[in-house]
């Protein structure tokens, strides 16, 4: 399992794009992890799933609305991960008003939540193989704090806490 000290796994994560440019087409484009945290400080929370009830009332909202204040802490992105499609994620978020403070980042075939070693079987529910609900502050690709949820709840990957870390670090 990913740790403090530890570099993000190798690997690429997919955005849906709403406007062409900076070299990216409009719709789903792939990043390169690595690249895409080279030299950034950069704040990743992961969930299970899309318009799944807790993830859009407290988790998304919660880092939308301290987009500013993480960003004045030092934090140059703020990214949400989960195993959905690109296209799921554009959409997830259009409706929770991410647009210039959080980038959606799909993780389709759950191939970073595996590499991570952070995945959650949901199988029995439903829903195959998802991430698990985590927060993470990466500085130049290395994990600097991980705040890893249990089963169940929601009291550590919150933007709260995050904030906190990102003013300290």
């Amino acid at each position: 399992m990913l740790k403090v000290g530890d570099k993000l796994p190798a690997g690429a994560l997919q955005e849906f794009i709403e406007v062409e440019g900076n070299g990216c087409s409009i719709g789903p484009n792939s990043f390169d992890v690595a690249k895409e945290t080279a030299g950034k400080t950069v704040a990743i929370f992961a969930l299970p799933g899309a318009y799944t009830p807790t993830c859009s009332a407290k988790h998304v909202p919660g880092y939308v609305a301290k987009a500013d204040e993480l960003k004045a802490a030092g934090v140059d992105e703020i990214w949400c991960v989960s195993v959905n499609d690109a296209f799921v994620m554009g959409a997830w978020g259009r409706d929770q008003k991410t647009a210039g403070k959080v980038r959606m980042m799909a993780d389709g075939s759950a191939d970073f939540a595996k590499a991570t070693g952070l995945t959650l079987d949901l199988t029995a529910r439903g829903m195959g193989l998802r991430s698990n609900r985590y927060s993470m502050l990466v500085k130049d690709g290395v994990v600097k704090t991980l705040n890893v949820e249990a089963p169940g709840k929601f009291e550590v990957s919150d933007a709260d806490t995050m904030l906190a870390q990102a003013k300290s670090a």
